[in-house]
């Protein structure tokens, strides 16, 4: 089988008043993410990893934020179309491993939530998608309440077309 690897990163300031979207779900909190798009970190950095380990560049290059029809747009929507690029490569998600950094508010028990939002976006079995949280320990702009970060890895795998499968 042919695996490859993403990997994805990605930052969001938070803001007094914006809308908190994470893993697909709105949290109830005094700051949100800043953003072109809703700001969903998370989704952000699946969508790096995925497009990463397809070879096909990043969420800006496809989604740019200097594009109008992406003002505001629901992070899920931007999954679901790249998850529907690198199938059109002919590529399946084998897993996604996520880790949120975040000092408030704690997500923990959010997590099973954002794992049924988006392995149905993603048309993925939850077993195949792990999220977790950390804090900084007070440390940086995630320790000092400015901002959330995200990394993700990927792993996906060549689907065997059915002439591949005649051989």
């Amino acid at each position: 089988m042919n695996f490859r690897i993403g990997y994805g990163y990605d930052v969001h300031r938070l803001a007094e008043g914006e809308e908190f979207w994470l893993g697909g779900i709105k949290l109830d909190y005094h700051k949100g993410g800043v953003g072109h798009s809703d700001a969903d970190v998370l989704i952000h950095v699946i969508c790096d990893a995925l497009l990463g380990a397809a070879n096909l560049r990043d969420i800006g290059y496809h989604f740019s934020d200097q594009d109008p029809q992406y003002k505001g747009i629901d992070s899920k929507i931007l999954l679901e179309r790249t998850v529907a690029l690198i199938r059109e490569k002919g590529y399946e998600i084998g897993n996604l491993d996520v880790t949120v950094g975040l000092q408030k508010p704690k997500i923990n028990p959010l997590i099973p939530e954002m794992v049924t939002v988006l392995s149905k976006v993603m048309r993925i079995s939850e077993e195949d998608l792990s999220l977790k949280a950390t804090t900084t320990e007070k440390l940086g702009f995630v320790g000092r309440e400015e901002g959330v970060d995200a990394h993700a890895v990927a792993l996906i795998y060549k689907v065997k077309s059915q002439s591949d499968l005649d051989q």
